[in-house]
């Protein structure tokens, strides 16, 4: 059963609903430990003082802002203290807007909130008002001492609660080197609307894609843990250099109807397999 990382309240206006913040997002990386290629030994890492070249003990190191070069303001634990954000223990909105006017981009990590017995009612009446008006709710949180702004969105049966950067942290894609408004080829426009169309589904169902890299490691790992023969290297397809662009939306085009083709027999023959056998019409 999982764990709540935080109990509080969601506020807005006079109403107040008791939740408590769940881990929506699990990680499935695989984790390695650092060996002596020698004798297997786990490495070590020292803290070494760039000043006298020797160790330093955890309880003689402090923390430092470099404010100019070689220049720091030494920060001691109380003085962290006297600036962090006081633990309120609820979600406070702030304004409702449409999901839509805000750019992807800001939203960094989501939780669930599950409602409390008493919170349950306003909970699910939160949750549908959302819905109905296409909103989602800001507001301010603190988690574990740190201060954020969030958006309260209803999913499915849920409110999610998902972290947002703040806007100095964004980086403005005018700092890149991209291509303008440009005057396109009404042809190879044409062609990159048939080959969307041809690649397009009517619901996105992400459980039919699978992290081949993270299986492929751990079939790795295992074989060799077991002593058996590792598999072999899957071979990336070589790529055709690009010359018309045209010719290569065109062959793109057929090659997505060809395999949608395929994946529409390869569905149909799992439907039949599953179907229950019909049954004889009484002579």
């Amino acid at each position: 059963m999982a764990h709540a990382i935080w109990s509080g309240s969601i506020n807005f206006g006079l109403v107040t609903i008791p939740v408590k913040l769940f881990t929506a997002v699990r990680g499935n990386d695989l984790s390695f430990n650092m060996l002596h290629a020698k004798d297997e030994g786990r490495i070590r890492y020292e803290r070494i003082c760039t000043v006298d070249n020797k160790p330093v003990p955890w309880d003689e190191i402090v923390k430092g802002y470099e404010y100019e070069k070689g220049d720091y303001v030494i920060l001691t634990d109380d003085d962290f203290k006297k600036v962090n954000p006081e633990a309120t223990q609820s979600v406070d909105i702030l304004e409702f807007v449409e999901l839509d006017k805000i750019n992807p981009m800001y939203f960094d990590k989501p939780y669930y909130l599950e409602p409390t017995k008493q919170g349950r009612h306003a909970y699910a009446l939160l949750r549908e008002a959302l819905e109905k008006a296409n909103k989602v709710a800001i507001a301010r949180v603190v988690i574990r001492t740190k201060e954020t702004i969030a958006a309260v969105k209803p999913s499915g049966d849920a409110l999610v609660l998902e972290i947002m950067h703040w806007a100095d942290e964004m980086i403005e894609e005018s700092t890149l080197d991209l291509p303008g408004e440009t005057k396109l080829p009404e042809p190879e426009m044409k062609m990159a609307k048939m080959l969307i169309d041809a690649m397009s589904v009517d619901e996105f169902q992400p459980e039919k894609f699978t992290n081949s890299y993270h299986e492929e490691l751990l079939a790795m790992i295992e074989a060799r843990a077991a002593g058996k023969e590792l598999p072999k290297p899957k071979k990336a397809p070589a790529r055709a250099k690009v010359v018309n662009l045209m010719d290569v939306l065109a062959q793109s085009v057929e090659a997505s109807k060809k395999q949608r083709g395929a994946r529409s027999a390869a569905a149909e023959k799992r439907a039949a397999h599953k179907a229950p056998p019909k049954r004889r019409k009484s002579a």
